[in-house]
């Protein structure tokens, strides 16, 4: 009987998964939530999707990951890894993947490979490029440097996402 009930939570648990990775956005029919990037050095977080609703956050760092958790029109609700956020205009998010250190001193590795030589570490806090991820480790570059870092030391990576 234990063996039913563990097979059985192993599929709710499955189609779960399943369930949340086929939710798409009305609008642009890509996965939510997904990751994309600041493309202005400024952008306004809005109450709602539109231009007269009140401004509760304003995101000024170019480059920084967001969350895009929904879609409205031209309008994506965004949270930061604090979940602070809102609603902003499309042509302010840009698709180019970008994370951001969140272990201060992470080790930047020559290969994926905790025993690989470290090329570098970043303080956290460093927005960094997203390259290649694998299960455990993900392919970075910031301020000329690039490595494998460990994606438990990064935000903005969908857990269990695969990157080439």
């Amino acid at each position: 009987m234990k063996r039913v009930l563990g097979m059985v939570a192993a599929i709710a648990v499955l189609s779960a998964g399943i369930a949340a990775a086929a939710e798409r956005g009305p609008v642009t029919n890509l996965p939510l939530p997904r990751f994309v990037s600041m493309k202005a050095a400024e952008g306004n977080a809005r109450r709602g999707p539109s231009l007269s609703h009140r401004i509760d956050w304003v995101f000024q760092h170019r480059y920084m990951p967001l969350k895009i958790v929904a879609e409205y029109g031209n309008w994506r609700r965004v949270v930061d890894r604090d979940g602070a956020g809102g609603w902003m205009h499309y042509s302010l998010l840009s698709g180019v993947r970008t994370v951001r250190i969140e272990q201060d001193m992470t080790p930047m590795h020559k290969l994926a490979d905790e025993n690989a030589p470290v090329n570098a570490r970043s303080e956290e806090g460093v927005i960094a490029r997203l390259g290649a991820c694998g299960p455990v480790w993900c392919k970075i570059s910031a301020d000329g440097e690039k490595g494998w870092v460990k994606r438990e030391n990064l935000w903005g990576v969908l857990p269990g996402e695969l990157r080439n």
